[in-house]
């Protein structure tokens, strides 16, 4: 039986992920899961293909919920860390829509600004779980098979699933068996949720976690041996939202209900 064998936040979207034994999955995703966002000089969200002279994936984010307090730790040792002030309003369009929320005042806009070498500033949506490229794909899920599956064809000894920025990974099935979940409600922990789609990948995922660099070309890898779905899908891991909410942790079941 498939297994949660880790789960990942990321409480800025574009920053570090950071693992975590257990989350508590609610309607609306996980509370500390893309909570907090980067916006450029022209408030337009800033993602790992933004060009900047230092990649954000090196700079780990920690927030506390209950104490409302956010802790950037950066590549040099650098800290910084201090209650969440929310100033002005900002209307920030993700994809295909636009989120209202706020900016972050306090020493963020310089500390990120100084790292990257561009003018950032923080901000945080009104409402959690809206942060994501689409508001039904709050749960993300790739397996650890999968993973594998793509490192043999890439003719390398292994992947870091990482670069996939995914919420939960499962093991103990086949490759892509997570493929076969989309329509299906799955109980993963205490948690049900529904399957929508497979994740349709972009160039983010070619590049290392660490370090912002390319250095696997993911998206040829999946197009040579899983296809295209319609004329430009390149299918990596599947995503839902959560129907019945509780909590996951690492080594919960993760199975499809009849």
């Amino acid at each position: 039986m498939p297994a949660v064998s880790w789960l990942s936040v990321a409480p800025v979207k574009g920053l570090a992920l950071v693992r975590r034994d257990e989350v508590a999955l609610e309607p609306f995703g996980v509370l500390e899961n893309r909570r907090f966002y980067v916006l450029d000089e022209r408030d337009r969200f800033v993602n790992g293909l933004t060009r900047l002279e230092r990649s954000l994936f090196a700079v780990v984010p920690e927030w506390d919920a209950s104490a409302d307090s956010l802790r950037l730790a950066f590549p040099d040792g650098s800290v910084v860390e201090e209650a969440v002030s929310l100033g002005a309003p900002v209307s920030t369009w993700f994809y295909n829509r636009a989120e209202p929320g706020r900016i972050v005042d306090g020493p963020w806009a310089q500390a990120l600004s100084e790292y990257a070498g561009r003018g950032l500033r923080l901000a945080r949506t009104d409402e959690p779980g809206r942060a994501v490229d689409r508001p039904d794909g709050s749960v993300s899920v790739v397996s650890d098979e999968s993973v594998d599956e793509l490192a043999r064809n890439a003719g390398v000894a292994s992947a870091d699933a990482r670069r996939f920025r995914m919420l939960v990974g499962v093991s103990g099935g086949a490759p892509h068996e997570e493929d076969t979940w989309v329509g299906r409600d799955v109980a993963i922990g205490e948690a049900v949720v529904r399957v929508h789609e497979q994740v349709a990948r972009c160039a983010i995922t070619t590049k290392n976690p660490d370090t912002g660099e390319r250095d696997l070309d993911t998206l040829q890898i999946i197009r040579t041996y899983r296809g295209v779905r319609g004329t430009k899908h390149l299918d990596f891991g599947v995503y839902g939202e959560v129907v019945t909410p509780g909590t996951v942790r690492v080594g919960d079941r993760a199975e499809p209900l009849a």
